[in-house]
């Protein structure tokens, strides 16, 4: 198995979270259509499941991270199958206390291949976690009850037990070569 590594992360993490009671000015324009062709408006429904990912502005794309830090897991990819295998290493820069990072502007020139999502890139979410909201939105499922947009608090990622919040192993404690003893899940 031919094995190479990514690390990813999905948002500027001094960008302020919109919570659930925020969501009323990301409300869609009414559509075309008139009452009677649909059920419910789309101004009925929050932004997330109106607005295409591709045509979010970055204040509703911003707010789509639920601050899981699962896409600080370095991940090991098998370039034969496709298939991502997740480690229980995270970035050094990783504060596994808040689940943010500590060198966020700088975190290109540190970790040249640390990748920041942008709505171009939606085709190529497949290798982020199954709970991601990014990938949720762009298979068309909904978001988890835990996620701050509907629960209304951004702890309750934490208090389900759903982030990274003071788990993993620093990846300046691991030599890279011994990665893929660490794998702890498949996507």
């Amino acid at each position: 198995m031919t094995i190479c590594w990514t690390y990813t992360k999905t948002r500027r993490h001094d960008t302020p979270i919109l919570f659930k009671t925020n969501t009323a000015k990301f409300k869609t324009k009414p559509s075309k259509a008139n009452d009677s062709e649909r059920k419910m408006s789309d101004t009925d429904k929050p932004f997330w499941e109106a607005i295409p990912l591709a045509d979010m502005n970055k204040e509703q794309w911003e707010s789509l991270c639920d601050g899981c830090a699962k896409c600080c897991l370095h991940k090991l990819e098998d370039e034969d199958t496709g298939e991502v295998h997740y480690t229980e290493i995270v970035c050094r820069y990783l504060d596994r206390d808040n689940c943010n990072c500590t060198e966020y502007k700088r975190r290109q020139e540190l970790v040249p291949n640390c990748v920041w999502l942008k709505p171009e890139d939606v085709k190529d979410f497949h290798w982020l976690p199954s709970s991601c909201s990014y990938r949720l939105i762009s298979e068309g499922k909904p978001l988890p009850r835990w996620h701050h947009l509907r629960s209304g608090d951004k702890d309750t990622i934490h208090k389900r037990n759903q982030s990274m919040r003071k788990k993993g192993i620093p990846d300046d404690k691991i030599p890279e070569e011994e990665w893929e003893d660490h794998i702890i899940w498949m996507e």
